[in-house]
């Protein structure tokens, strides 16, 4: 195996967006650096379940569904 390949493996604090601190190790930064989080699991809709709008833009949703409307049912 190749010697002095792989980056420095470190601990660093994080501080997510409402305050809370943790500390992990990663190879980002250097060793005792402050990682501050502008988006995290406890914030983002992605992971909080906000509000999802399926938005039917020019009437794609409408024509796709008009076109394939027959598909999968038997006669």
């Amino acid at each position: 195996m190749k010697t002095d390949i792989h980056p420095n493996y470190h601990t660093v604090k994080v501080v997510m967006t409402d305050g809370t601190e943790f500390t992990t190790r990663t190879t980002w930064g250097s060793p005792g650096d402050t990682l501050r989080l502008d988006i995290d699991p406890k914030s983002h809709p992605a992971w909080t379940g906000g509000q999802q709008h399926l938005l039917d833009r020019g009437g794609r949703v409408s024509r796709f569904q008009k076109r394939f409307a027959g598909i999968g049912t038997k006669k």
